[in-house]
């Protein structure tokens, strides 16, 4: 399967993954993490330590900037059950930026490597090691060779994949990512794997990407929140049979099957508003869309939720026709009423 589903800080937590893959995803990534929160004792490792026999292949991304913490962190991952440790160079929050992680190594060519290395040696074979970077920092000409270095440095010491994200760390979510660079890397990376990540809210953008750039897979990132069936519309284009886009009563089990795992994780008192961000993305689906947006957005307690779903996903009402995803996207981009 190409297509797997990428680490999305806030997001990418298990009732997310565990939706994702009853809908065909075969690799999810957790949450992006610390390091330093990997190695500390608290809640947030015990739960992220907390894996389910459902929740695998899972991968396991981190973010910091200091190689020898880095490869503790890798370690301790792989002994908590982790089945791929993955860097992130790629991240653009200012935050992250500000305190030498994430995007900024992309900066620093020799650091970088050297905490691939450190993650390397730590990991010891035991896991595959992949790295998540950006084209650049900037569009200098500087940037772009360190993007080049790293990823020939990373390639050497034995990585199994790059995933190469579109937009640079100054662009951040703004602008189209950049397809051509993607298959300039694929061609200078050779038979090494390099996954296409930017822009892929659908599958026959899924499908265009690999095409057009050559990229071995995908990472979907913003394009699977509240859309699990884009890995089954994924498998469906690239095997050159049609997709159906999902019915109100196949959206109404989804959102049930990942709000009963969100009330697991985090208990009556948090799920709902935990669980608002998910479905206003999941009412971009429904014929009924701008209704239902501004339903989940008015919706934050555990009981609003449920209203939601009761009045806009009733099984006995005639809905309007679910339209195509690739339709929808052109909609709300043109701002007409889907």
């Amino acid at each position: 399967m190409p297509a797997i589903q990428a680490a999305l800080s806030g997001f990418s937590d298990r009732p997310m993954r565990v939706v994702a893959r009853r809908f065909g995803a075969e690799l999810a990534m957790a949450e992006v993490v610390l390091d330093e929160l990997v190695i500390l004792k608290g809640k947030l490792r015990t739960r992220l330590f907390t894996i389910g026999d459902d929740d695998h292949p899972i991968g396991g991304q981190l973010m910091g900037s200091r190689p020898e913490q880095f490869g503790e962190a890798a370690h301790e991952l792989v002994e908590a059950g982790y089945d791929l440790i993955d860097i992130n160079f790629g991240c653009p929050v200012k935050k992250v930026l500000g305190r030498c992680r994430g995007g900024f190594l992309l900066t620093e060519p020799v650091t970088a490597l050297a905490i691939v290395r450190a993650v390397m040696e730590s990991v010891g074979g035991r896991r595959p090691v992949t790295i998540k970077m950006r084209r650049g920092f900037d569009d200098s000409g500087e940037s772009e060779r360190n993007v080049f270095s790293i990823l020939d440095g990373a390639f050497g010491l034995g990585v199994a994949a790059v995933t190469v994200h579109g937009r640079t760390v100054k662009q951040r979510y703004i602008g189209p990512a950049n397809w051509d660079f993607l298959a300039r890397v694929k061609r200078h990376a050779g038979s090494n794997t390099i996954l296409g990540s930017g822009d892929l809210f659908t599958a026959e953008a899924v499908r265009r990407m690999m095409d057009e750039t050559g990229v071995d897979g995908v990472t979907v990132a913003r394009g699977a929140i509240g859309n699990p069936f884009i890995f089954r519309e994924c498998r469906a284009r690239l095997n050159g049979a049609p997709i159906s886009p999902p019915s109100v009563a196949e959206q109404r089990s989804a959102i049930e099957f990942q709000f009963a795992e969100t009330l697991k994780l985090h208990g009556i008192a948090h799920a709902g508003g935990i669980f608002r961000k998910f479905g206003i993305s999941y009412a971009d689906l429904h014929p009924m869309r701008d209704e239902v947006r501004k339903a989940f957005i008015d919706a934050r307690t555990t009981p609003a939720i449920r209203e939601v779903l009761d009045s806009w996903y009733d099984d006995q009402r005639e809905w309007p026709m679910v339209k195509p995803r690739e339709v929808l996207r052109d909609m709300i981009a043109a701002g007409a009423e889907a």
